[in-house]
């Protein structure tokens, strides 16, 4: 029986491209190498596709990619529907030209993507048009989940439980700071959060008590964004998370964790480095399960199905929360389209366990059941009317006459 050639695609041009590596390691780490030939598809900080094996090994990325080490080969994507295949390039000699040839074929891919040019709908958008069954949630979910503004407006109309927010733009800070942080104070009371709208991490987040902590923090957000959300703080907060894995009908909740953050913001350091970096979120201190009593923890849970359906989302995902320990009053944070470590360290705490290993097979039957699905769908509607179109000088259709 031949394996599935499984692609495991990370890095890319991302301020999460460091953990975007250390996920994709952990995950090739766990493969069943009885059902999987596992080809990993490295693409750097500059945007150039690798493959080979040494990228499965972590110091190949530290403390600099060493993209010369034998066994790794630059690659592009042949987009051609269902080719799958990564192409290689010989460099040739100053005696004859370079050839191509095909490296790898991939049956099937899992995103390992953190921020933007990733997990935020563009990749997923090259695997449709390339027609390869992947393991991730689609372009509008992946885009939605990535614009922490956009995400809260669809879950405001969708009736989800969100805070209180202002969106502002890079283009009228540079135009007058001061009436910009007028117009946050007269919407928002202090203490605020300022993020920026499409990073993920905590990255360039911070929290703002007043006007100099919010200039200061506003610059800062726009250093990485030319969108940024201010959001209204809740009063040592109770955070709370919960990953969900499936497709479509099939919908399944993890365990609820409770990340330990002493009532500050979790930052970068706090979510990847004082455990010890090479784990990824999986070093982060947490209660599982969460001590939040059994009717808040079911409200958790059924809400994560119900953002999970309502974005359409695939594979696991993993969605944030904050509770208001005066009121328990349950609000989402944000909702992570490829979760930090996949969020495996959720599922091996489950009921029933699902082991690593178990969850890329989920993944990967995710994947394959939403490629058979779209396969279903009616692409070849047929009409005359090219046969009976006559276009008449710059008209274009609208002035074309049949």
């Amino acid at each position: 029986m031949n394996k599935l050639q499984l692609g495991v695609i990370f890095g890319s041009r991302s301020c999460e491209h460091e953990v975007s590596v250390i996920s994709a390691v952990q995950l090739m780490r766990h493969v069943d190498r009885e059902k999987y030939d596992v080809i990993p598809v490295y693409i750097s900080q500059e945007g150039a596709w690798y493959t080979g094996s040494p990228l499965m090994e972590i110091g190949t990325y530290a403390p600099a990619f060493k993209a010369d080490l034998p066994g790794i080969t630059r690659v592009q994507p042949d987009v051609t529907a269902r080719s799958g295949a990564l192409i290689g390039y010989d460099r040739g000699s100053l005696l004859r030209g370079g050839g191509r040839s095909i490296v790898a074929r991939l049956d099937c891919a899992i995103p390992v993507m953190h921020g933007l040019h990733g997990e935020d709908g563009s990749l997923q958008g090259l695997l449709e048009l390339m027609d390869i069954p992947y393991a991730s949630t689609g372009v509008a979910g992946s885009a939605i989940a990535m614009d922490k503004i956009m995400m809260k407006q669809c879950f405001r109309g969708m009736g989800f439980p969100v805070l209180k927010d202002l969106a502002l733009t890079r283009s009228a800070w540079k135009k007058d700071a001061v009436e910009v942080i007028k117009r946050v104070e007269a919407a928002l009371p202090y203490p605020l959060y300022v993020k920026p709208a499409n990073l993920g991490s905590s990255i360039g987040v911070s929290r703002a008590e007043d006007f100099q902590s919010l200039s200061d923090a506003l610059e800062l957000a726009f250093s990485y964004d030319r969108r940024v959300l201010v959001e209204e703080a809740v009063n040592k907060p109770i955070e709370v998370n919960c990953a969900v894995l499936g497709f479509d009908d099939e919908v399944m909740p993890s365990v609820v964790e409770m990340p330990v953050t002493g009532g500050e913001l979790l930052d970068f350091e706090g979510k990847y480095l004082r455990g010890g970096g090479a784990k990824g979120m999986a070093s982060l201190s947490r209660v599982v399960p969460a001590p939040i009593g059994q009717a808040l923890t079911q409200r958790v849970r059924d809400l994560s199905c119900d953002i999970f359906r309502a974005l359409d989302c695939k594979g696991v995902i993993r969605v944030d929360y904050m509770i208001d320990p005066a009121t328990d009053q349950l609000t989402i944070t944000e909702i992570n389209a490829i979760p930090g470590s996949l969020a495996f360290y959720l599922w091996d705490k489950s009921d029933p366990v699902i082991t690593y290993p178990r969850l890329i097979d989920h993944m990967v039957t995710c994947a394959l059941r939403a490629w058979e699905e779209k396969e279903e769908n009616n692409l070849a509607f047929k009409s005359a009317i090219l046969k009976s179109v006559k276009l008449e000088g710059a008209k274009g259709t609208k002035g074309a006459k049949a």
